[in-house]
């Protein structure tokens, strides 16, 4: 016990591996940073700063990349969101079966099935067109003729 006393940065080394495997079990990308925050603190050790400045910076370097990292890692990485198949939809490509009146639903042909959908910009779309899926709301599609924005 002693020798860890004389020597944190073990302590450090150890903190930093619990939190990647907490971090491998949860995948949530939040005690990734205090792995990060520990293995700062464990170099702060190895330089010989004092306890207190290795506990202050470890925990603020922790904290600043939770704020600041974690945001755009959730982003790139694309952790905790999935499509669903209907969401995967959008930008797709359709092609209208039943003519979408004025303010009313008809029926567009996306990847072999039919929907019902209507226009965005509550404009008539002629069967045989093409159309933009823009947005899904419930099971109707808003959709736009290709071309259109």
């Amino acid at each position: 016990m002693r020798y860890l006393l004389l020597h944190p940065e073990y302590i450090w080394l150890a903190a930093a591996v619990l939190f990647i495997v907490i971090e491998a079990m949860t995948l949530n990308l939040t005690t990734l940073w205090f792995a990060c925050g520990s293995l700062i603190g464990m170099a702060c050790s190895l330089v010989g700063l004092p306890l207190l400045f290795q506990i202050l910076l470890s925990l603020l370097s922790a904290i600043a990349l939770l704020v600041f990292a974690r945001p755009i890692a959730v982003k790139y990485l694309k952790i905790g969101r999935t499509k669903t198949n209907s969401e995967s939809l959008i930008g797709e490509t359709g092609v209208v079966v039943n003519r979408i009146e004025e303010f009313k639903t008809g029926i567009v042909k996306v990847k072999g099935q039919d929907w019902s959908a209507e226009s965005v910009t509550n404009t008539a779309i002629d069967p045989g067109e093409t159309v933009v899926i823009a947005e899904i709301r419930g099971v109707r599609l808003l959709v736009n003729k290709k071309g259109e924005i």
